[in-house]
């Protein structure tokens, strides 16, 4: 079966690979002039499995006022007449209550999950190297009431099989050496050992490769996707700014931007941009570096270890499609990696970066059918595209293939949001 994926960074990519090994003509279109030049380039390097949890919980409505009078909060809104931004603002909140957060959380991980033995297997199988650690995650808590708060995270990871240790303060340099030159700062910290860390832009181009070299995909750059025709009941054809391309089956995975394409469809996502920023420093002292990914959990700031490099990645913020680079932004997130490993990386020479998350309401991907017989959808990972990538485009092939999928897959599929 021929297949279109419409979208070529790491969720495109990784979907490409798994339809391809599963035998398909595979051919991946993206306007950029090579793969993961958007959001998957600078994210904060976490591979964070057992961290999966939605954005929208019990609380956030007043921890979100309260942060609009904070110099360095994790959530910014930049007020625009934007009719979907305030759409998105209400769906979002009526998902922060215990219920929804569990059922949400619990999606979540299951993709997550899945993932994480996906990921381990390809890495197997293709001797890919991205930079990766396979040493853990350490979400720190400067506040008894975020130790309190964890408790309900911590159930769900039991019911779903993910290993976990709750540290007090004394314990937490066990993990992460480093954390021995700032003592007092923190309380305590969740491990999550099985997480893992690696460089989401050399993963994606060196699996591109994999995929031209080995499995015959094919992938077209500069190409700008326009629209998408329709004829009983199936998409006919891509329109591009290349031409009029055709296949039997087309995915789509281009983040942020898929409401405009599957609006033609009359489709509705509620995907909506949450812009991130990120910091790549150098390492000058590795005793004074992380060696895996923390995640400071007062400021939502990811901080991540590559070979000789660290990826401080944080900021939610609410401004539409601006790609601007704020300088407010980072200095919160440059505050967060001195004050918790000062002596690690050197921030004078940091490349500054922001890209787009496609959030959904309630934090979890769409994926899975759409009304058309022959269109799927594989988007809106928010902030865990990387995290989700293999396990989301490894259950949407078995979906497309018609097998039994390896994971349960209700509440995935953009139907969830038909009422």
């Amino acid at each position: 079966m021929k297949v279109l994926v419409l979208g070529a960074g790491v969720v495109g990519v990784t979907t490409a690979y798994y339809l391809a090994r599963q035998g398909h003509e595979v051919k991946v279109v993206d306007r950029q002039p090579s793969v993961a030049m958007e959001t998957s380039y600078g994210n904060a390097g976490q591979v964070s499995f057992g961290f999966s949890s939605p954005w929208a919980a019990p609380g956030i409505p007043q921890k979100a006022v309260k942060w609009m009078f904070q110099e360095h909060a994790p959530l910014k809104i930049q007020p625009k007449m934007d009719s979907n931004m305030g759409r998105f603002m209400m769906q979002m909140l009526s998902n922060c209550n215990p219920d929804s957060y569990a059922l949400n959380k619990e999606r979540m991980v299951r993709v997550a999950e899945h993932s994480r033995a996906c990921i381990n297997a390809l890495r197997d199988e293709t001797g890919l190297r991205y930079e990766d650690r396979q040493r853990g995650l350490l979400q720190l808590f400067r506040t008894e009431k975020q130790v309190e708060a964890v408790g309900k995270d911590m159930k769900v990871l039991e019911q779903c099989g993910v290993r976990h240790e709750l540290l007090d303060a004394s314990r937490i340099a066990q993990v992460e050496p480093a954390l021995a030159r700032v003592p007092g700062k923190f309380v305590g910290g969740l491990h999550l050992p099985d997480d893992q860390t690696g460089d989401c832009h050399l993963f994606t181009n060196r699996l591109a490769d994999y995929c031209r070299e080995k499995l015959g995909v094919e992938f077209m750059f500069n190409t700008t996707i326009e629209r998408l025709t329709r004829v009983s009941g199936k998409v006919e054809a891509v329109h591009t700014s290349a031409g009029t391309l055709s296949a039997d089956a087309y995915v789509m995975a281009l983040g942020s931007y898929s409401p405009f394409l599957a609006r033609d469809l009359d489709i509705r996502l509620p995907i909506y941009p949450v812009k991130g920023y990120s910091l790549t420093l150098p390492v000058v002292d590795d005793g004074g570096a992380p060696q895996s990914t923390v995640m400071d959990e007062t400021f939502k700031v990811a901080i991540s270890r590559f070979d000789d490099r660290i990826r401080v990645g944080g900021t939610a913020e609410l401004a539409s499609y601006d790609l601007s680079l704020a300088e407010k932004r980072r200095a919160t997130i440059s505050m967060v990696v001195r004050d918790v490993f000062p002596e690690g990386g050197d921030l004078a020479k940091a490349e500054f970066w922001t890209g787009l998350r496609p959030m959904t309401p309630d934090s979890t991907p769409i994926i899975g059918a759409t009304k058309y017989d022959n269109l799927w959808l594989n988007t809106g990972h928010g902030t865990l595209g990387w995290t989700m990538s293999c396990g989301s485009a490894q259950l949407l092939s078995d979906l497309i293939d018609g097998r039994t999928p390896a994971i349960n897959p209700d509440g995935l599929a953009v139907s969830r949001y038909a009422a």
